[in-house]
């Protein structure tokens, strides 16, 4: 059909990038609730507003910067290793074991990596309690990438470099599908994952009026595991 675009495949991919939090566990376990609502604490104690401000400045500097963090170094000085060390102080027992998820991931062929705007040191615990940690090659965190979060494409380029990724070899899975922009201005094949409980990634598509047929998505799933191991089906054929 005339105009109809090709979406890009996995058939030349060689390394697997993926987002963390609501991305490699389902939204629906509410962890970054917690997390949410740790932000809204340090809002609270730093600017002396109640629960309600607090909630508006923090989604605002989410919406407008990319990460609540930002906003507050930005417009407040705040020291991003206090913050993250609060915010991150949570329990992560609502995440358990995926084998499945294992299982496909250690199908797939290549490098994989982990590329979040949270820390090492809290992914490394999400990804202890998934049971996926020897599934990866290495960890791109907020403080990796000077503190410059997704969609910042500068944050994308420094991942890139600092792993010697060839872009065009790459695939991403994010649950934010802004954050997919600029993956697939840089040539990546794009998966967007989503979930009916990710209240963030569906008021950010509603702002900036993405869909899933949105042009820099190749492909959405609601179920990683499943969507993963089809890949690997496919790789071995």
């Amino acid at each position: 059909m005339s105009g109809q675009r090709t979406k890009r495949g996995f058939d030349h991919v060689d390394t697997w990038i993926f987002d963390l939090d609501n991305t490699l566990y389902p939204a629906s376990t509410r962890l970054f609730d917690q997390i949410d609502e740790k932000m809204g604490a340090f809002i609270m104690d730093l600017l002396s507003v109640d629960k309600t401000e607090a909630r508006r400045i923090q989604k605002g500097f989410f919406y407008e910067h990319g990460t609540t963090l930002r906003g507050l170094m930005t417009e407040h000085g705040v020291q991003p290793k206090d913050f993250l060390s609060f915010v991150h102080d949570i329990d992560h027992s609502a995440i358990v074991a995926d084998d499945r998820l294992c299982s496909g991931l250690t199908r797939l062929p290549g490098r994989k990596f982990i590329f979040t705007n949270g820390t090492v040191a809290h992914a490394e615990r999400v990804m202890d309690r998934i049971g996926i940690i020897a599934c990866f090659d290495g960890i791109f965190d907020i403080e990796a990438a000077n503190y410059l979060p997704k969609p910042d494409l500068t944050s994308y380029s420094l991942m890139l470099e600092s792993h010697a990724i060839e872009a065009a070899g790459a695939a991403m899975f994010e649950d934010i599908s802004r954050n997919l922009e600029p993956c697939h201005e840089l040539g990546m094949t794009t998966v967007l994952v989503t979930s009916p409980d990710n209240e963030d990634s569906r008021l950010l598509s509603a702002k900036y009026g993405h869909t899933e047929t949105s042009p820099h998505i190749d492909h959405v799933t609601n179920d990683l595991a499943t969507f993963i191991h089809a890949i690997a089906d496919q790789r071995t054929r």
